[in-house]
């Protein structure tokens, strides 16, 4: 496999423009009703055209029958090896709502979640309480007091919060106490790593506070923590692409891995259309565009396959705005598959699209999981999807003699 520093080699700067539309959770399973996955039941006119003059393929975004979270699904994409760059969830949930971490904190995504008279999970989620009431509980929990640390409870959107703790001697070798299942009760944190008991057992006492605080407050009356991590040290896509990349998205957590990457953030609301607006508006100044697209992901972690195949209808509506910049690379994928028949995320492999006036194009003439099995660009590692959008954007010299 070929290295950052490598490719650094053979990155060149040119005026050519990359979009990559990012539609999380892309990758379904087929409805046993109708035997199609959200994608193939989905009206995509636009997408299948660009199917039809592009090139399509499958990826494994960490690697095949891996289960990727969606931090290391994203980092294959942007070309850094997942296996190589572990970033924790808390990081970039940090990131995400512009905490500024110190070197020596250590941060975890949070989870309100409701458990039942016996303390067991009935939904992960509370119900996915509104960003209002998150504050409102958040308020709460930073009241608590722990001698020798400092404690922070951030809100980021609906029921996920930020925790971060500061102090002496921290260290983030912690397993999550979300199990990340319904119908068993909340891990106890335990240290992975002998230098992390002490981190243990105040994550164990800030729990303990919480859930005496949280007892009467139905749905959210517990919290779920995973993801403990520091900061790490990356290298930005500048120094190993040579390119001026921009992020446009709605949830937190991706806006904190685009800062991550070295990536300008711009901030977006209102879904995909208002997200093409914001790229019309800044094309000019950049020459590589991260869209991100989370609806589809909710929708198929919540079990619902109509919704998830309206929001990929949805973005396929929209998707003229872009068209008519005329980029010369656009890449159509997910980080990971959420198909609703599984509720979560999966390890099925995810399809990708890639158009642009130098691919060659192959077959597939539609934008689903079954053209893209037979397309052209085969079956790929995440991390090779940067290195394809770079050589097709002319943006890479010859590698050797």
């Amino acid at each position: 496999m070929i290295t950052l520093e490598e490719i650094n080699q053979i990155s060149v700067v040119s005026p050519s423009k990359i979009v990559m539309l990012v539609i999380d959770g892309l990758g379904g399973l087929p409805d046993p009703k109708t035997g199609k996955t959200e994608l193939e039941t989905a009206h995509t006119s636009n997408f299948d055209s660009l199917a039809e003059n592009g090139a399509c393929g499958l990826i494994d975004p960490v690697s095949p029958g891996v289960t990727p979270g969606s931090g290391p699904g994203h980092l294959a994409l942007f070309g850094y090896d997942p296996l190589r760059f572990t970033i924790g969830r808390g990081v970039l949930e940090a990131l995400g709502i512009g905490f500024e971490l110190k070197e020596t904190d250590v941060a975890a995504r949070g989870n309100f979640c409701t458990v039942d008279d016996d303390g067991v999970i009935t939904d992960r989620r509370a119900g996915r309480i509104t960003t209002d009431k998150c504050a409102e509980l958040c308020e709460m929990l930073s009241q608590i007091k722990l001698e020798g640390v400092e404690l922070f409870a951030l809100p980021v959107k609906e029921h996920r919060f930020l925790f971060v703790m500061r102090g002496e001697e921290l260290a983030a070798e912690v397993n999550d106490t979300d199990p990340q299942r319904i119908g068993v009760a909340p891990n106890m944190a335990l240290a992975t790593e002998s230098q992390a008991k002490n981190t243990a057992h105040i994550v164990n006492e800030f729990v303990d506070e919480v859930q005496e605080i949280l007892a009467r407050h139905q749905p959210a009356n517990m919290i779920l923590l995973r993801g403990f991590s520091k900061l790490p040290d990356i290298p930005s896509m500048g120094e190993i692409y040579k390119l001026k990349p921009a992020a446009i998205a709605c949830y937190p957590m991706y806006k904190g891995l685009a800062r991550l990457v070295g990536m300008k953030v711009f901030n977006a609301e209102n879904g995909i259309e208002e997200e093409l607006k914001i790229l019309a508006d800044c094309y000019s100044e950049h020459d590589f565009f991260y869209i991100h697209v989370k609806e589809s992901d909710s929708a198929g972690e919540d079990g619902d396959f109509s919704r998830k195949v309206k929001v990929i209808e949805r973005v396929d509506y929209a998707l003229p705005q872009l068209l008519k910049l005329t980029p010369e690379v656009i890449v159509v994928t997910g980080d990971h598959s959420t198909p609703a028949l599984l509720k979560g995320h999966s390890w099925h492999p995810v399809p990708i699209l890639l158009y642009s006036q130098w691919c060659r194009r192959d077959k597939a003439r539609e934008f689903s999981e079954s053209a893209c099995a037979s397309g052209g660009l085969g079956r790929l590692r995440g991390t090779d999807i940067m290195l394809v959008a770079m050589a097709n954007a002319l943006k890479l010299t010859k590698f050797g003699a």
